[in-house]
């Protein structure tokens, strides 16, 4: 299977837990005998809100809140039966968005 591989998109609100987790999967792939490409950032997705603080009176005083959305892909090129296998029993901590792509 030359042109098998597997792509895996992490995405999380809380970068510093999303490079441990794609820490912890290229180490699980690397141990496993497989070729590991990544963890490749993406661009961070901000998502801004604008919100009134008061609706009658000061109705100029705005407040602006952000959500950051941070992205990762990790490319798993010739992965084996054991690497598919150490990827479907993933411990992931909570936050973080995982899609594997084969």
């Amino acid at each position: 299977m030359p042109d098998h591989k597997v792509r895996i998109k992490l995405k999380s609100y809380d970068y510093r837990a999303l490079d441990q987790a794609a820490a912890y999967i290229v180490e699980s792939a690397e141990s496993t005998g497989a070729a590991v490409a990544g963890p490749v950032p993406l661009p961070t997705h901000i998502k801004k809100f604008c919100v009134n603080r008061s609706t009658f009176i000061n109705k100029d005083s705005r407040e602006e809140f952000e959500v950051r959305t941070h992205k990762r892909i990790i490319d798993i090129l010739e992965p084996t039966p054991k690497t598919i296998d150490s990827l479907t029993r993933l411990n992931l901590p909570a936050g973080i968005n995982i899609e594997i792509k084969m």
